[in-house]
C-alpha cells in the first residue's frame, strides 16, 4: 500500500504536523491496513454534511477510548480545496491520526483522476495490495456506520497480526499440578478459622457476617455442651470433589504432554 505514496509525502493531522517521508515510515502507516482515500473540499457542501460522519466512524475503529484495540485502517485526506487554507481549516476539527497530502503535490489531482472520482464527497477503500475494495463508500458508511468495516476486513482477507487468543475464562486451565493443593490449603485455612467460632459460646451467638447456610454445621448434644459432629458439610464435599477433579485433570495434561 505504501507504494502508492512512494517518493512522497504525507503529513499527520496533528499539532506538530509530522512529515511521513521515508519509506519506513510510510509502511508503517499503511502497510497491512485498509486505506481509505477521501476525497473532499471544505467549499462543498456536502463534504462538510458527510465530515462529522466519517469522523465519528473512524475515532469509533481507532480510538482506544472505544475500542480495546485499534482497528487495521488508515485514511488520508486527498484534498479538491482551491486554496491550503481551506485545506487547513476544513482538517482543524478531524482526528490527528488522519494523514493528508501536502497542498502543492500534484498527486491529490491525479489520484482522483486515478480512481474515477466524479463527484464529492467519495471515498476509496483500497486493500492493502492497492487493489480497490469499494470505489464509493460514503452511503455505506452513512447507513451502516463501523459495522461495514468488518464486511470490508472479511472481503479483503486482512491479516490481523496484533490478534490475541482471549482467555476461557469459563474453563482456565490449571497453571500448574500444585494449583489445586494451594487452593486446598487457603481453603483450609479458611476454615479452621470458622471452625473456631463452633464451640461453646460462639454457638450460641456466632458472629454476624457468617452465614449458617455456608457453614452448616451438624451438632449433637454430649454432656451439657454444643459439640459440632464429624460429618462432612455438603459444601464441603463440593469443594473435595471439584478439587479432586481439578488435580485429576492437571495429571491428564501432564501426562499427555510429556507422551
Amino acid at each position: 500500500m505504501a507504494s502508492l505514496f512512494s517518493g512522497r509525502v504525507l503529513i499527520r493531522n496533528n499539532s506538530d504536523q509530522d512529515e511521513l517521508d521515508t519509506e519506513a515510515e510510510l509502511s508503517r502507516r499503511l502497510d497491512n491496513r485498509l486505506v481509505l482515500l477521501f476525497f473532499g473540499a471544505g467549499s462543498c457542501p456536502q463534504c462538510q454534511a458527510f465530515a462529522p460522519v466519517l469522523r465519528d466512524f473512524f475515532i469509533q475503529l481507532t480510538d482506544e477510548f472505544y475500542v480495546l484495540r485499534a482497528a487495521q485502517l488508515a485514511l488520508v485526506y486527498v484534498s479538491q480545496d482551491t486554496t491550503e487554507e481551506q485545506q487547513d481549516l476544513f482538517l482543524r476539527d478531524m482526528p490527528k491520526k488522519w494523514l493528508f497530502l501536502p497542498f502543492e503535490d500534484d498527486l491529490r489531482r491525479d489520484l482522483g483522476r486515478q480512481f474515477s472520482v466524479e463527484r464529492l464527497p467519495a471515498v476509496v477503500v483500497l486493500k492493502p495490495s492497492g487493489d480497490v475494495l469499494t470505489l464509493d463508500a460514503t452511503d455505506e458508511i452513512r447507513r451502516l456506520g463501523p459495522a461495514c468495516f468488518a464486511n470490508w476486513q472479511e472481503a479483503a482477507e486482512v491479516l490481523d497480526r496484533s490478534f490475541l487468543q482471549p482467555e476461557d475464562l469459563d474453563d482456565p486451565a490449571p497453571r500448574s499440578l500444585t494449583e489445586p493443593l494451594r487452593r486446598r490449603k487457603a481453603y483450609t485455612g479458611c476454615v479452621s478459622k470458622l471452625g473456631a467460632m463452633d464451640t461453646g459460646v460462639a454457638d450460641r451467638h456466632p458472629k454476624p457476617g457468617i452465614s449458617s447456610s455456608l457453614v452448616n454445621p451438624e451438632y449433637s448434644r454430649r454432656d451439657g455442651r454444643i459439640e459440632k459432629s464429624k460429618i462432612k458439610t455438603p459444601v464441603n464435599e463440593c469443594i473435595n470433589k471439584w478439587i479432586s477433579k481439578s488435580m485429576f485433570l492437571s495429571s491428564s495434561l501432564s501426562f499427555s504432554k510429556i507422551n
